[in-house]
């Protein structure tokens, strides 16, 4: 039994040596392909921005953690072809089965290894790859843009007392003065009609409130005739928002760079609505559903690499062919599930599954009919 044993672990040990080399180069060859469009980018940054080149360098090396999230699972797919072609033009998978060995244990430790990176991959996703975002931002907003990152228009709703809301929107944010920039806020009573707008050219956050600078402001009465109240020079008012919370959110507005974790606080804050909410819930789900995508694709390239050798040809030019073809109709199918879940919501959580499980049954099925010959 021992024996046993120790043949089993020498031939997952000799399956998996296979395996890493040409995962190795699927991985450089692949991230040098998304390299490549960076570095153009930030070329562009460097000579029509004038952002300083250590800055540039520095945004690059930040931006290389979510780059091998997105190509690991490919790297994985070309490497798991390459390694069954080889295995299979030298018959040593043949001489293994003539040994009693079934093929389903000859490539065990290649989808247990499939199942390894996909938990790897997710936990560098959660983990590394939003801290690598945030300090993008960071360097752009510091060294880059030498005034704020946050230049877009941001909307904070939040409750009234006694019912009705207030929506606040401005134009832009001051991480430094922390201070919202022509801001406009508009108050509903409960029955959601406009009851009260407000404009200032500026809000600063002192004493745990906002302060607004340079006021004008319009209400409304009950048949909707509008009453203009004196110019003021400061109002205080509550937003619904501190800066900590503003600057989380605008450095977190891309969910594809964001944790489940990060992308759930969000959500609970009820900041979202209509299809960025959607966006987010779907990417909620998404971000469990796609790193198991390792997984999928070395089942997909087993019997696609016995089958390539089998019908003539072979090697890494086969092999990558292939990578490219299965990565690419892989991700179409995702790219239309994806839309499916964001439109249909309540089954998100299912549709976003959808890939993985078709692609699965397919790879099932190809690996049980090559194992039967």
């Amino acid at each position: 039994m021992i024996r046993t044993l120790a043949c089993r672990t020498i031939l997952d040990r000799y399956v998996l040596l296979e395996l890493a080399g040409p995962f190795g180069f699927g991985l450089s060859a692949f991230w040098l392909i998304f390299a490549a469009t960076q570095i153009l980018a930030l070329g562009r940054l460097v000579s029509n921005d004038h952002a300083p080149l250590g800055a540039a360098i520095a945004i690059f090396m930040w931006q290389i953690p979510g780059m091998v999230v997105l190509v690991i699972p490919m790297a994985l797919l070309l490497g798991t072809l390459l390694a069954i072609q080889r295995l299979s033009a030298d018959s040593e998978i043949t001489a293994m089965k003539a040994g009693g060995i079934s093929l389903v244990r000859i490539v065990s430790a290649l989808l247990i290894a499939g199942l390894v990176v996909s938990l790897i991959d997710f936990i560098v996703q959660e983990n590394v790859v939003p801290f690598a975002a945030s300090q993008v931002t960071s360097i752009e907003d510091r060294a880059i843009s030498h005034t704020s990152a946050f230049n877009q228009d941001l909307t904070v709703s939040a409750p009234l007392p006694g019912g009705g809301r207030q929506v606040t929107i401005a134009t832009g944010y001051e991480p430094h003065s922390q201070a919202l920039l022509n801001v406009t806020l508009v108050q509903y009573d409960a029955s959601n009609t406009p009851v009260q707008i407000v404009f200032a050219k500026r809000a600063d956050f002192q004493a745990n409130n906002w302060l607004l600078n340079d006021v004008s402001a319009y209400r409304f009465d009950a048949n909707g005739v509008t009453l203009s109240e004196p110019h003021v020079a400061q109002q205080e008012i509550a937003i619904g928002e501190q800066p900590a919370d503003i600057v989380e959110r605008l450095t977190h507005n891309d969910p594809d760079a964001m944790s489940r974790r990060q992308i759930a606080a969000l959500i609970r804050t009820g900041q979202l609505s209509g299809n960025g909410l959607r966006k987010y819930l779907v990417a909620f789900h998404e971000q469990l559903a796609r790193p198991f995508a390792c997984f999928v694709f070395v089942l997909m390239a087993i019997p696609f690499g016995i089958r390539a050798l089998r019908g003539g040809g072979g090697g890494a030019s086969l092999g990558f062919g292939l990578a490219v073809a299965i990565a690419f109709i892989y991700y179409v199918v995702l790219t239309i599930f994806s839309y499916l879940a964001q439109n249909f919501i309540v089954i998100a959580p299912l549709l976003v599954w959808m890939p993985n499980a078709l692609f699965t049954s397919l790879g099932l099925w190809r690996l049980s009919r090559i194992a039967a010959v």
